[in-house]
């Protein structure tokens, strides 16, 4: 069929599940989840009532499951009430939880906090207070603009506690970006810091408010309240501005969850386009709960002994999900981290591991490989030097992971003995949704394996009709799940043509994904964006095929990243932006190992997917989460001025680097 993905990687390397974790999970081998998955086919509704009744304290319970009748816009549990922070913390209270370390936060210096539910439930409910003593209530929009740190968990847990909607805005963001969410939201306050320590540098975030306020357009803004991360002023607006020791002044330390229904919007998270405003995600309270607390227990199997650490910032959604909500409301007890894997060496992550003796481990693929890098150019760093035996499981998030990095971190990280869950999910799925399961799902180098129990995915062509495993196409949701996004906030139109186009039917959900299932196992392979396939010479083919490819050539490439350009001849050419193991090439060896790179890829992949352009450079435009602007990349291979906004990249010089042709 001609809009089919062609895939073209084979991977025929299989890891069982090691004995142990067969033995010791919830969900043990996969005659277990194969009963889950039928339970759900045979009985949708009935699934998730039980499911939400066994593991969602409700202070009002529901009556109903599913409303399906103004779909897309599908309400789950829509006449029960809830409290998110009562369900993070009050109901360990009484438990021996309560005196359990909640979190351990390790500074960008080295420096260790401690705080366990009991104290974690005392400052929820006081900042909680402070917020209720500015006028903050039910229903309001909060900014949290934070550093990762205890302050800014407490922050989200406050407004959950009072009912008021929190949007969080990730540290990097521009104050462009900042007051474009800040309007849209309407938002009735902004919770900040003085600054943020990254890499041993203090970074203003109480500046970039105050010039986000100045632009105008933000005067729903009445309090910015501002936690003093370092002793170092800044300016404060007298009337506006005050500090949390000042707001937190006389306020008890109790304070009554606010129930709400469950539908409530919990969180509104912005996800930049690349073009127009950005797009609000609205997420609900009792769905997405139940969804954080239940992948918690399935995908990381967690164990009230386990110390878990997901590295990921709370302006994330994996920061959202698996930092500041389903850790706290399994019950675990997990690891903050304010710095960056880099500093002050590249070893600080296992370093972090040994020390903290860490059993859960969930970071992100272009982390893994910038530490790959690092390790093969400075053996000083490599994980070899560190005790990591407390690992029993390792995850992967963000972005596929290609099977080279994988089995570097199933060898070098995980001692061949880590499942390793590579975890495909969205922003606007709340949670995971395709993910191998440690006890249960033999595991596959690049591939997300199964859906969870209750996901429906499936893969289909442009009309929605199912394509035969091995065909690569569109990846969808048949069925709506809990933790699904609600709206784009304020624009339903938009979130209906974004995510249930009527060209399928209105009714399937669009993950904007390509991906193949493979023939034999019937296994998920994520094969890019739906914008990152290229159509060369009529063959529809994957970016992040592309990328696996050069990637694997082990001896040379450290990181590749594949983006399409206009061709007169093919439609559209393959440009690859290539960072080498050795020092960036110019002149005959650039030359050089550019046709030696278009050989190997010819022969990994066939002579149709080799790069036409190939760019070398000391690296990639990367934002400070580690997600590579592909975009911006666009732009370069196209030979377009770069008109986006550059103000998240953590290494804006490298564009002109990136410009020049080898």
């Amino acid at each position: 069929m001609s809009n089919a993905i062609e895939s073209v990687l084979v991977e025929n390397r299989v890891f069982p599940p090691p004995e142990a974790a067969v033995k010791s999970a919830r969900i043990s081998g996969m005659a277990a989840y194969q009963a889950m998955c039928n339970e759900a086919e045979k009985d949708f509704e009935g699934f998730w009532a039980r499911l939400a009744r066994d593991n969602v304290v409700w202070t009002k319970p529901f009556t109903k499951t599913l409303n399906e009748s103004n779909a897309p816009f599908y309400k789950w549990f829509e006449d029960g009430e809830l409290n998110a922070s009562a369900n993070c913390l009050d109901k360990h209270i009484g438990t021996p939880v309560e005196n359990k370390t909640a979190i351990v936060f390790e500074a960008d210096d080295g420096a260790v906090t401690q705080v366990t539910y009991k104290e974690l439930l005392a400052r929820v409910s006081q900042f909680a207070n402070a917020l209720k003593a500015q006028g903050i209530k039910k229903g309001d929009r909060v900014i949290v603009y934070m550093p990762m740190t205890i302050e800014g968990v407490v922050a989200m847990q406050a407004c959950a506690r009072i009912g008021a909607t929190h949007s969080v805005v990730f540290g990097g963001f521009s104050a462009k970006s900042l007051q474009e969410r800040i309007i849209d939201a309407g938002a009735v306050a902004v919770i900040t810091a003085n600054f943020q320590m990254r890499g041993g540098k203090e970074l203003g975030l109480k500046s970039i408010v105050d010039e986000a306020l100045a632009m105008g357009g933000c005067d729903t803004i009445k309090n910015v309240l501002v936690y003093m991360r370092t002793p170092t002023t800044c300016n404060m607006v007298a009337g506006r501005d005050k500090t949390f020791t000042e707001v937190l002044q006389g306020q008890s330390t109790e304070c009554k969850p606010e129930p709400v229904n469950a539908e409530h919007p919990l969180f509104i998270l912005y996800t930049s386009g690349s073009t127009g405003k950005p797009k609000g995600v609205q997420h609900s309270t009792g769905g997405y709960l139940l969804w954080a607390n239940l992948t918690m227990q399935w995908t990381f199997d967690i164990k009230p002994q386990d110390v878990f650490w997901c590295t990921a910032d709370i302006g994330w959604i994996t920061g959202h999900t698996y930092v500041a909500y389903g850790p706290l409301a399994a019950g675990a007890t997990e690891v903050i981290f304010e710095g960056v894997p880099t500093y002050p060496h590249a070893g600080r992550f296992w370093q972090m591991i040994e020390k903290h003796k860490v059993t859960v481990f969930y970071t992100a693929p272009t982390a893994i490989r910038s530490l790959i890098k690092a390790a093969e150019t400075d053996e000083k760093v490599h994980p070899k030097n560190w005790n990591l035996t407390s690992l029993r499981i390792l995850g992967t998030v963000g972005e596929p992971i290609n099977p080279e990095a994988w089995m570097w971190y199933h060898r070098n990280v995980g001692g061949e003995k880590c499942p390793i869950v590579d975890t495909f999910w969205q922003t606007e799925t709340g949670g995971h949704m395709i993910t191998p399961l440690p006890g249960a799902t033999p595991t596959v180098p690049g591939s997300c394996t199964l859906p969870l129990p209750g996901i429906m995915a499936a893969i289909v062509d442009e009309q929605g009709h199912d394509m035969p495993n091995g065909s690569g196409g569109m990846l969808v949701v048949k069925r709506p799940w809990p933790s699904m996004i609600r709206t784009i906030w304020g624009d339903p139109e938009r979130f209906k043509k974004s995510y249930f186009p009527e060209e399928m039917g209105g009714k399937l959900y669009l993950a904007g994904d390509g991906a193949v299932r493979d023939a034999q196992r019937g296994y998920f392979r994520i094969t890019g964006r739906i914008d990152d396939v290229l159509n060369v010479s009529g063959h529809r083919l994957g970016t992040m095929e592309i990328e696996s490819a050069l990637v694997s050539k082990t001896d040379l490439v450290a990181e590749a990243a594949v983006v399409g350009r206009p061709d007169d001849l093919t439609g559209e050419a393959v440009c690859a932006f290539v960072v080498l193991k050795r020092p960036r090439p110019t002149g005959d060896e650039a030359k050089k190992i550019a046709d030696e790179l278009r050989a190997w890829v010819g022969k990994e992949i066939g002579p149709i997917a080799k790069p036409k352009d190939i760019r070398f450079g000391d690296n990639l435009p990367k934002t400070r989460s580690g997600k590579i602007m592909r975009r911006l990349l666009r732009s370069i291979a196209k030979g377009d001025a770069i008109t986006q906004d550059t103000s998240t990249l953590e290494n804006p010089a490298i564009l002109e680097q990136l410009a020049q042709k080898s």
